[in-house]
């Protein structure tokens, strides 16, 4: 009767062990994907800076122009 005992606690032991490492995962996973997504929030960021840096510049240089003339 005790060998039944303990080995029930120990399956209900290993199972809430695979609950938590199946939790783990998923967390793990989500917080892969909120990473990527981030990732690629800051790339279309700094491509929009690029683009609205290179823009002044132009703006700067046509007007320079425009200046001396």
């Amino acid at each position: 009767m005790r060998k039944i005992i303990v080995i029930t606690l120990a399956l209900i032991v290993s199972g809430c062990g695979a609950e938590v490492i199946g939790s783990a995962a998923t967390g793990a996973a989500s917080k892969a994907e909120e990473l990527k997504q981030a990732q690629k929030t800051k790339d279309q960021v700094v491509q929009r800076l690029d683009a609205a840096n290179q823009a002044a510049q132009q703006n700067l240089q046509e007007a320079d122009k425009a200046a001396n003339q």
